[in-house]
């Protein structure tokens, strides 16, 4: 009987290793399993770290999901990637020598050192720019899109893209003032989905709201005092749902503007949701009224 070969057992064991990661990693980020609290002996390693002045035309990314989905979006500008071998290995990019920009090999520590030791990346950073500014007009053909008045969270919007795109929505529309720019916070939040819908800044929420109705869209701003639940406010073939900051709510002049005002339904002694929680909810009401036709 051949023994196995000690160098066969090491590279299968790798293999094996580097696939529960990546199992595990993928069940965080859909939030099936927590993602373990940082180490605070880790933290105090750092005490004197500074997020590095970026240009503003400079985009730091990180996370696999979030790295491999910016890789595969045709309108993703990229400077460099820099990344682990291991993590290389599992953002499955084919031979460098044919991506078309410089790859950096690093350890973790060097990027813990760029991104901040609280930082999720998972071995892997892509150096980009902005996607380019959107319009109205970058619309797609889907009947549901999500309006955001003034929400400033980059985590909580970075959720709501994510499930927006769950949700086939068309866009996600929000304000140049007082809303998150593009960040790797918000898009490792978003999980892939910042390459996969629309993120339009508009300057006047009014005036887009206003557009919105001129192209056939019903918007529903939802509010807790809404006058009648989220199921029967919802008509028509396409639909705009607008979502307050968490505390204020949406302001006085987008309730106006809005067609409608509505409320979800919470039988339970708690009466309000995380935006995040509330817009995923909305959406899905929305698909359940859409599917109907």
């Amino acid at each position: 009987m051949s023994k196995d070969n000690p160098g066969d057992k090491n590279a299968k064991d790798t293999h094996y290793a580097t696939l529960r990661r990546a199992h595990r990693d993928g069940k965080r980020e859909r939030g099936e399993i927590p993602t373990p609290v940082q180490d605070k002996r880790k933290r105090s390693a750092a005490p004197d770290w500074k997020a590095p002045q970026l240009a503003p035309d400079q985009v730091l990314l990180y996370g696999i999901h979030t790295v491999r989905a910016a890789l595969d979006n045709p309108e993703r500008k990229i400077a460099k990637l820099s990344v682990t071998q291991n993590a290389l290995v599992r953002l499955e990019t084919g031979p460098v020598e044919d991506l078309g920009f410089p790859v950096e090999i690093v350890t973790p520590q060097d990027l813990d050192k760029i991104l901040g030791p609280d930082a999720i990346h998972q071995g892997a950073m892509l150096e980009t720019v902005p996607l380019p500014v959107r319009s109205l007009s970058a619309l797609n053909d889907s009947p549901l899109i999500l309006v955001l008045d003034q929400v400033t969270d980059p985590h909580n919007v970075g959720a709501i893209m994510r499930s927006a795109v769950a949700f086939n929505a068309g866009a996600l529309i929000t304000t140049q003032r007082h809303s998150p720019t593009e960040s790797g916070v918000m898009a490792k939040s978003a999980s892939g989905a910042l390459e996969m819908i629309p993120y339009i800044q508009i300057t006047n929420l009014a005036d887009a709201l206003e557009e919105l109705h001129k192209l056939g869209f019903v918007s529903i701003g939802l509010d807790s005092e809404g006058p009648e639940p989220l199921e029967q406010a919802l008509s028509g073939a396409k639909i705009a749902l607008v979502l307050g900051a968490e505390g204020k709510g949406l302001r006085q002049k987008t309730r106006q503007t809005v067609s409608t005002l509505a409320r979800l339904e919470m039988p339970g002694a708690i009466k309000s949701l995380n935006v995040s929680n509330a817009a995923a909810i909305a959406m899905y009401a929305a698909r359940g009224h859409l599917a109907k036709g």
